[in-house]
Protein backbone atom coordinates (compact mmCIF):
# COMPACT_ATOMS: atom_id res chain seq x y z
CA UNK A 1 0.00 0.00 0.00
CA UNK A 2 2.84 2.41 0.86
CA UNK A 3 4.43 1.66 -2.50
CA UNK A 4 1.18 2.46 -4.30
CA UNK A 5 0.75 5.72 -2.37
CA UNK A 6 4.34 6.76 -3.12
CA UNK A 7 3.68 6.14 -6.82
CA UNK A 8 1.24 9.07 -6.90
CA UNK A 9 2.16 12.69 -6.22
CA UNK A 10 0.35 14.72 -3.56
CA UNK A 11 -1.50 16.56 -6.32
CA UNK A 12 -2.71 13.29 -7.86
CA UNK A 13 -3.84 11.89 -4.52
CA UNK A 14 -5.68 15.13 -3.75
CA UNK A 15 -7.31 15.13 -7.19
CA UNK A 16 -8.56 11.57 -6.76
CA UNK A 17 -9.81 12.05 -3.19
CA UNK A 18 -11.61 15.31 -3.96
CA UNK A 19 -13.07 13.88 -7.17
CA UNK A 20 -14.29 10.74 -5.40
CA UNK A 21 -15.75 12.80 -2.55
CA UNK A 22 -17.72 15.01 -4.94
CA UNK A 23 -19.00 11.98 -6.88
CA UNK A 24 -20.12 10.05 -3.78
CA UNK A 25 -21.70 13.07 -2.06
CA UNK A 26 -23.59 14.05 -5.22
CA UNK A 27 -24.88 10.46 -5.46
CA UNK A 28 -26.05 10.53 -1.85
CA UNK A 29 -27.91 13.83 -2.07
CA UNK A 30 -29.40 13.22 -5.51
CA UNK A 31 -32.55 11.06 -5.58
CA UNK A 32 -32.65 8.29 -8.12
CA UNK A 33 -28.93 8.24 -8.85
CA UNK A 34 -28.09 5.02 -10.69
CA UNK A 35 -25.28 2.75 -9.50
CA UNK A 36 -23.86 2.69 -13.03
CA UNK A 37 -23.32 6.45 -12.86
CA UNK A 38 -21.42 6.28 -9.57
CA UNK A 39 -19.30 3.29 -10.59
CA UNK A 40 -18.51 4.73 -14.02
CA UNK A 41 -17.54 8.09 -12.52
CA UNK A 42 -15.15 6.55 -9.96
CA UNK A 43 -13.55 4.23 -12.51
CA UNK A 44 -13.24 7.05 -15.01
CA UNK A 45 -11.57 9.32 -12.45
CA UNK A 46 -8.99 6.69 -11.52
CA UNK A 47 -8.43 6.03 -15.22
CA UNK A 48 -7.61 9.69 -15.88
CA UNK A 49 -5.17 9.86 -12.96
CA UNK A 50 -3.32 6.81 -14.32
CA UNK A 51 -3.46 8.12 -17.88
CA UNK A 52 -1.96 11.40 -16.66
CA UNK A 53 1.04 9.37 -15.48
CA UNK A 54 1.24 7.47 -18.78
CA UNK A 55 0.31 4.20 -17.06
CA UNK A 56 -1.28 1.59 -19.42
CA UNK A 57 -3.64 0.43 -16.66
CA UNK A 58 -5.46 3.70 -17.25
CA UNK A 59 -6.41 2.50 -20.73
CA UNK A 60 -7.72 -0.78 -19.33
CA UNK A 61 -9.95 1.14 -16.91
CA UNK A 62 -11.06 3.37 -19.81
CA UNK A 63 -12.46 0.28 -21.57
CA UNK A 64 -14.52 -0.58 -18.48
CA UNK A 65 -15.68 3.03 -18.15
CA UNK A 66 -16.73 3.10 -21.82
CA UNK A 67 -19.00 0.08 -21.36
CA UNK A 68 -20.72 1.55 -18.29
CA UNK A 69 -21.02 4.97 -19.91
CA UNK A 70 -22.51 3.36 -23.01
CA UNK A 71 -25.26 1.86 -20.85
CA UNK A 72 -25.99 5.22 -19.21
CA UNK A 73 -26.10 6.96 -22.61
CA UNK A 74 -28.51 4.36 -24.01
CA UNK A 75 -30.93 4.99 -21.14
CA UNK A 76 -30.89 8.73 -21.90
CA UNK A 77 -31.24 8.15 -25.67
CA UNK A 78 -27.84 9.73 -26.30
CA UNK A 79 -27.15 7.15 -28.99
CA UNK A 80 -24.24 9.19 -30.26
CA UNK A 81 -22.48 8.80 -26.94
CA UNK A 82 -23.38 5.10 -26.77
CA UNK A 83 -22.10 4.39 -30.28
CA UNK A 84 -19.03 6.58 -29.77
CA UNK A 85 -17.91 4.97 -26.53
CA UNK A 86 -18.86 1.37 -27.30
CA UNK A 87 -17.95 1.43 -30.98
CA UNK A 88 -14.98 3.81 -30.95
CA UNK A 89 -13.59 4.86 -27.54
CA UNK A 90 -13.52 1.33 -26.07
CA UNK A 91 -11.82 -0.26 -29.13
CA UNK A 92 -9.40 2.67 -29.43
CA UNK A 93 -8.57 2.34 -25.72
CA UNK A 94 -7.78 -1.33 -26.40
CA UNK A 95 -5.49 -0.37 -29.30
CA UNK A 96 -3.91 2.34 -27.12
CA UNK A 97 -3.35 -0.21 -24.35
CA UNK A 98 -1.37 -2.37 -26.77
CA UNK A 99 0.49 0.68 -28.13
CA UNK A 100 1.41 1.89 -24.64
CA UNK A 101 2.54 -1.58 -23.53
CA UNK A 102 4.74 -1.89 -26.62
CA UNK A 103 6.36 1.50 -26.04
CA UNK A 104 7.50 1.70 -22.41
CA UNK A 105 9.85 4.48 -21.37
CA UNK A 106 13.28 3.02 -20.53
CA UNK A 107 11.71 -0.41 -20.04
CA UNK A 108 9.30 0.87 -17.35
CA UNK A 109 5.88 -0.71 -17.95
CA UNK A 110 4.31 1.91 -15.68
CA UNK A 111 5.22 4.82 -17.99
CA UNK A 112 4.71 5.05 -21.72
CA UNK A 113 7.19 6.76 -24.03
CA UNK A 114 5.64 9.98 -25.33
CA UNK A 115 5.74 10.87 -29.00
CA UNK A 116 5.53 13.94 -31.23
CA UNK A 117 3.11 14.11 -34.14
CA UNK A 118 4.27 15.54 -37.45
CA UNK A 119 2.42 17.74 -39.95
CA UNK A 120 1.55 14.75 -42.12
CA UNK A 121 -0.13 13.02 -39.18
CA UNK A 122 -2.00 16.21 -38.25
CA UNK A 123 -3.39 16.57 -41.78
CA UNK A 124 -4.35 12.89 -41.97
CA UNK A 125 -5.98 12.98 -38.53
CA UNK A 126 -7.93 16.14 -39.42
CA UNK A 127 -9.26 14.61 -42.64
CA UNK A 128 -10.10 11.31 -40.95
CA UNK A 129 -11.87 13.06 -38.07
CA UNK A 130 -13.92 15.08 -40.57
CA UNK A 131 -14.94 11.95 -42.49
CA UNK A 132 -15.83 10.02 -39.33
CA UNK A 133 -17.87 12.93 -37.98
CA UNK A 134 -19.69 13.37 -41.31
CA UNK A 135 -20.55 9.65 -41.37
CA UNK A 136 -21.71 9.56 -37.76
CA UNK A 137 -23.93 12.59 -38.25
CA UNK A 138 -26.20 10.63 -40.57
CA UNK A 139 -26.06 7.54 -38.37
CA UNK A 140 -27.09 9.55 -35.33
CA UNK A 141 -29.80 11.36 -37.26
CA UNK A 142 -31.20 8.00 -38.39
CA UNK A 143 -31.50 6.89 -34.75
CA UNK A 144 -33.21 10.18 -33.82
CA UNK A 145 -30.44 11.03 -31.37
CA UNK A 146 -31.21 13.67 -28.75
CA UNK A 147 -29.25 16.96 -29.11
CA UNK A 148 -27.92 15.89 -32.50
CA UNK A 149 -25.51 18.83 -33.14
CA UNK A 150 -23.83 18.48 -29.74
CA UNK A 151 -23.74 14.68 -30.00
CA UNK A 152 -22.07 14.97 -33.41
CA UNK A 153 -19.47 17.41 -32.03
CA UNK A 154 -18.80 14.91 -29.25
CA UNK A 155 -17.98 12.27 -31.87
CA UNK A 156 -15.41 14.59 -33.46
CA UNK A 157 -13.65 15.47 -30.21
CA UNK A 158 -13.76 11.87 -28.96
CA UNK A 159 -12.28 10.47 -32.15
CA UNK A 160 -9.49 13.04 -32.21
CA UNK A 161 -8.69 12.40 -28.54
CA UNK A 162 -8.72 8.61 -28.94
CA UNK A 163 -6.45 8.83 -32.00
CA UNK A 164 -3.97 11.09 -30.22
CA UNK A 165 -3.96 8.67 -27.28
CA UNK A 166 -2.99 5.84 -29.61
CA UNK A 167 -0.23 8.04 -31.06
CA UNK A 168 1.03 8.78 -27.51
CA UNK A 169 0.86 12.52 -28.05
CA UNK A 170 0.57 14.85 -25.02
CA UNK A 171 -2.21 16.63 -26.92
CA UNK A 172 -4.58 13.71 -26.32
CA UNK A 173 -5.43 15.09 -22.87
CA UNK A 174 -6.18 18.55 -24.31
CA UNK A 175 -8.49 16.91 -26.88
CA UNK A 176 -10.27 15.00 -24.11
CA UNK A 177 -10.64 18.27 -22.17
CA UNK A 178 -12.45 19.78 -25.18
CA UNK A 179 -14.64 16.68 -25.28
CA UNK A 180 -15.43 17.16 -21.59
CA UNK A 181 -16.73 20.67 -22.33
CA UNK A 182 -18.99 19.27 -25.05
CA UNK A 183 -20.27 16.59 -22.67
CA UNK A 184 -20.96 19.14 -19.96
CA UNK A 185 -23.31 20.86 -22.41
CA UNK A 186 -24.89 17.53 -23.37
CA UNK A 187 -25.45 16.25 -19.84
CA UNK A 188 -26.39 19.71 -18.63
CA UNK A 189 -29.44 19.40 -20.90
CA UNK A 190 -30.19 15.96 -19.43
CA UNK A 191 -29.74 17.31 -15.90
CA UNK A 192 -32.26 20.07 -16.62
CA UNK A 193 -34.87 17.36 -17.28
CA UNK A 194 -33.80 14.79 -14.67
CA UNK A 195 -31.88 15.68 -11.49
CA UNK A 196 -30.71 12.05 -11.16
CA UNK A 197 -28.06 12.81 -13.79
CA UNK A 198 -26.28 15.27 -11.50
CA UNK A 199 -23.56 12.70 -10.75
CA UNK A 200 -22.87 12.24 -14.47
CA UNK A 201 -22.69 16.01 -15.01
CA UNK A 202 -20.32 16.41 -12.06
CA UNK A 203 -18.33 13.45 -13.37
CA UNK A 204 -17.44 15.32 -16.56
CA UNK A 205 -16.72 18.49 -14.63
CA UNK A 206 -14.22 16.44 -12.63
CA UNK A 207 -12.95 14.84 -15.84
CA UNK A 208 -12.24 18.31 -17.25
CA UNK A 209 -10.03 19.19 -14.28
CA UNK A 210 -8.24 15.83 -14.45
CA UNK A 211 -7.69 16.06 -18.22
CA UNK A 212 -6.21 19.53 -17.87
CA UNK A 213 -3.85 18.13 -15.25
CA UNK A 214 -3.11 15.21 -17.57
CA UNK A 215 -2.11 17.60 -20.36
CA UNK A 216 0.13 19.52 -17.95
CA UNK A 217 1.77 16.33 -16.66
CA UNK A 218 2.27 14.85 -20.13
CA UNK A 219 4.04 18.01 -21.25
CA UNK A 220 6.37 17.60 -18.26
CA UNK A 221 6.88 13.92 -19.09
CA UNK A 222 7.57 14.73 -22.71
CA UNK A 223 10.19 17.34 -21.82
CA UNK A 224 11.81 15.04 -19.23
CA UNK A 225 11.98 12.11 -21.64
CA UNK A 226 13.51 14.30 -24.35
CA UNK A 227 16.54 15.08 -22.18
Amino acid sequence: MKKIIRYFSNTEIALFLISSFVIVVSAIITPGTKWQSITASLIGTLSLILNAKGNPIGQLLMIIFSVLYGIISYEQRYYGEMITYLGMTAPMAAFSLVSWLKNPYNGKRSEVKTSDINKRQVIFLTLLTTLVTFFFYFVLRYFNTANLPVSTLSVATSFAAASLTFLRSPWFAAAYASNDIVLLILWGAALYKDISYLSVFLCFMIFLVNDLYGFYNWRKMHNRQAI
